[in-house]
């Protein structure tokens, strides 16, 4: 009865905002989602179309019941770059669409022994750092857009400009704008940004003059070679626990338990089935989208059918090859400065986690649990050589499971 309630039509009047919303949050991914491809040789169309097919499947396995869109995480980005450059495009799709059924051989041992064990092997000393990391490690990318690090055509004066505009025009509408102004403080500032980009003369026109209207992505097939298959494999450890966070992280915005209902084992086989589908198709690898989540915690945007309609946005924008290439001439600043107070947003959820468990954080057990999961993390840590290298999240998520395994529970007098 539940469910049928759940699944009813929309009112006709939630229907423009949902539409509105669900485009920006695909303005929210954009900037990462393109970014990905075009850092590690793959097609940013199709990797639109990926991204838009695969939050379609995470949606059908859980039940339209988690507000969450997906696309690539930043921590393939080295390992695909890697793979590349030893065994191609096709071999690295390969060892990709077996990272994904990684996931889904992880979702089948959660189902079966369910979820209680989290609670002893991902407690809020360690959750709380390192979603914490998700969102801090990820700092640099952001100020290096912002300050046009990453841009060879705009100065360092237009793009803090660019970017600070853009910042305070989201920072006003999310703080001071009503009805449906408030829902739309990413678009505000990319629209504004865009529109001073366009000012400036940093905005290059010329990819979509030079694209057609309708045009079919790049899409390439896969190819199944060993060595690249155990080359990637390893790095499906970085976006599951980064799942795990996620899924907690938009669980504590939320008031919701996801990792009970729809359950873990559906969360994780959504984005083991996604990174396998979108692998086939030639895309980046699928997880839940650490920039979404920051985006939900600045809008309140709780509703799962939002993600959907950005899903089929993003689809569509994959074949309309002028609106996909008028997408792409987003100065990298405007996105930058909008992505320094989502990438914040998702340390201060981990900042949360970590205050609402209430545990002393100078107790030396968890002292040394916090410490070395933040500096391993953002500090870049690694671990490893060749082929395998544990780093990021993953290294950090590691440590924090082993040493809160391994270190004796703090006493009650240390509290």
């Amino acid at each position: 009865m539940t469910d049928n309630s759940s699944a009813a039509p929309m009112p006709a009047e939630s229907l423009p905002r949902t539409l509105l919303t669900g485009a920006q949050m695909l303005f929210v991914a954009f900037g990462a989602l393109v970014l990905v491809p075009l850092l590690t040789g793959l097609d940013p169309s199709v990797a639109l179309f990926t991204a838009g097919a695969g939050t379609l499947v995470f949606h059908a396995v859980t039940r339209q019941s988690v507000p969450v869109f997906l696309a690539s995480s930043f921590a393939f980005i080295a390992p695909i770059q890697g793979s590349v450059a030893n065994f191609g495009i096709p071999a690295t799709l390969g060892g990709l669409f077996a990272a994904g059924l990684v996931y889904v051989a992880i979702s089948q041992v959660v189902r079966l022994k369910g979820t209680a064990w989290l609670h002893r092997l991902l407690p809020p000393v360690v959750v709380g750092p390192v979603i914490m990391v998700i969102g801090l490690a990820l700092a640099p990318v952001a100020v290096n857009m912002a300050t046009g690090a990453t841009s060879d055509t705009i100065s360092y004066g237009q793009a803090i400009t660019l970017s600070m505009l853009s910042l305070l025009v989201t920072l006003i509408l999310a703080v001071f704008g009503r009805g449906l102004l408030r829902l739309v403080p990413i678009m505000g500032g990319i629209l504004v940004g865009y529109s001073l980009g366009l000012a400036m003369g940093v905005v290059d026109m010329t990819p979509v003059r030079d694209a057609g209207w309708l045009e079919l992505p790049n899409f390439v097939a896969p190819t199944f070679h060993l060595s690249a298959i155990l080359f990637m494999i390893p790095v499906a450890i970085a976006p599951a626990v980064e799942h795990i966070g996620d899924m907690i992280a938009i669980g504590s915005v939320t008031r919701k338990n996801y990792l009970e209902k729809p359950g873990l084992h559906r969360t994780l086989l959504g984005d083991g089935l996604a990174t396998s589908v979108a692998a086939l198709f030639g895309g980046p690898p699928n997880t839940t989208y650490s920039e979404v989540t920051g985006a939900v915690t600045l809008t309140r945007n709780f509703n799962p059918r939002i993600m959907i309609v950005a899903a089929f946005v993003a689809i569509i924008l994959a074949f309309v090859a002028k609106l996909g290439a008028l997408l792409q001439t987003i100065p990298a600043p405007v996105m930058g400065g909008i992505m320094t107070l989502l990438f914040g947003s998702i340390a201060v959820v981990g900042m949360n986690t970590l205050v609402r468990a209430g545990q002393a954080l100078t107790v030396p057990r968890n002292l040394v649990v916090v410490s070395l999961i933040l500096v391993f993390g953002i500090g870049g840590m690694q671990v490893g050589g060749g082929q395998f290298v544990l780093q990021g999240v993953s290294l950090a998520a590691l440590v924090g499971i082993v040493l809160n395994l391994v270190l004796p529970p703090a006493k009650d007098t240390e509290h």
